[in-house]
């Protein structure tokens, strides 16, 4: 039987290095790799579908999805997932001390839709009471100026959402006063160098989303994996075998971590910060499954439809491809 020859387009990491470097195969499967940025994956998959499996956007995929234009099947493999009370950055001149002083603030972001903002704004309403509609909104590019949302969206009037200048942003726009605060998965360059009254809302992060995991046991999905629905139903066993293959290839990576000999990483200490990771969150900290992670999948189902993406609830069975909602049944 002839392989199937399929493209995939992902930022490289750890938990796919194996797929990458040919450790792990997918069965039946012959893989041309794209070891591009996620921006830059986004963009293609959602302008073109250049690839059958990509890197995508989870927060972009649930619109879409809702809107009924999806050609894409989300898998349960989590590419990238992320904390996000790091994402906060305020003028420390506007009387911004908690998170509750967000209320009637000008806040940028790059992409209202991106799953960053999905998640931080998800926090601000479940555990400040800050609702989204509360903030007025203001996109753009962060570092370089021009971005613009990487597929349309329209919200409903109650929220405030306008574009800056295709000359400016938000960084320098943060730096001159002419917002109160970004919210933002990079970091802004004007906070790497240092800009006069500009910090992070949450300066000790780590235990506030320490504390946030204890509270919730919630770890914010970011990007999964996604496979082409054309491909799906043309070849019924594909899913659930290109998922085995993202198992395999991120226990390998957990296997990994945990060698002290020869650390896999430039992190002098990546043992002792793994057993405090796995101290909050448990032995397996990046679970894969819906069942697994049915908390982090509703809550941003949820958030879309609040924050006025979705104009209606995404089922998961609509989001996933068939057959891959159940747990799944590895090597033991």
């Amino acid at each position: 039987m002839s392989l199937l020859k399929l493209t995939f387009g992902c930022g490289p990491s750890d938990r796919v290095a194996a797929i990458f470097d040919g450790r792990v195969r997918i069965e039946g499967v012959d893989l041309a790799f794209f070891p591009i940025g996620p921006e830059e994956a986004f963009h293609r998959a959602f302008a073109g579908q250049d690839f059958d499996l990509t890197e995508l956007s989870a927060s972009s995929l649930i619109l879409t999805t809702a809107r009924g234009e999806a050609k894409y099947f989300a898998l349960p493999i989590f590419l990238s997932r992320l904390f996000r009370h790091s994402a906060f950055y305020i003028r420390t001149d506007r009387g911004i001390r908690s998170p509750q002083d967000l209320r009637g603030k000008l806040i940028g972001v790059p992409e209202y839709q991106m799953t960053a903002a999905l998640w931080a704004r998800g926090i601000l309403s479940d555990e400040y009471g800050v609702k989204a509609e509360e903030i007025r909104w203001r996109n753009g590019g962060l570092n370089k100026a021009g971005r613009a949302e990487r597929t349309p969206i329209s919200l409903p009037s109650r929220f405030e959402l306008q574009s800056i200048p295709s000359d400016r942003t938000l960084s320098d726009m943060l730096a001159a006063g002419e917002l109160d605060g970004i919210v933002t998965a990079r970091i802004p360059g004007c906070y790497a160098a240092g800009a006069p009254d500009v910090d992070r809302l949450f300066p000790d992060f780590r235990s506030a989303e320490e504390d946030y995991y204890r509270k919730t046991q919630v770890f914010p999905i970011m990007h999964l994996l996604a496979i082409r629905k054309s491909l799906v139903a043309a070849h019924p066993w594909l899913a659930m075998s290109v998922v085995k293959a993202f198992y395999e290839a991120k226990q390998l990576a957990m296997a990994e971590m945990h060698e002290v000999a020869v650390l896999p990483v430039m992190l002098p200490w990546l043992s002792d910060d793994l057993k405090r990771a796995q101290a909050v969150m448990g032995a397996d900290v990046w679970r894969y499954g819906v069942a697994e992670n049915r908390k982090e999948l509703d809550a941003m189902l949820r958030y879309s439809v609040e924050q006025g993406l979705s104009s209606r609830r995404v089922q998961l069975e609509e989001l996933f491809a068939p057959g891959t909602l159940q747990r799944f049944q590895g090597k033991d």
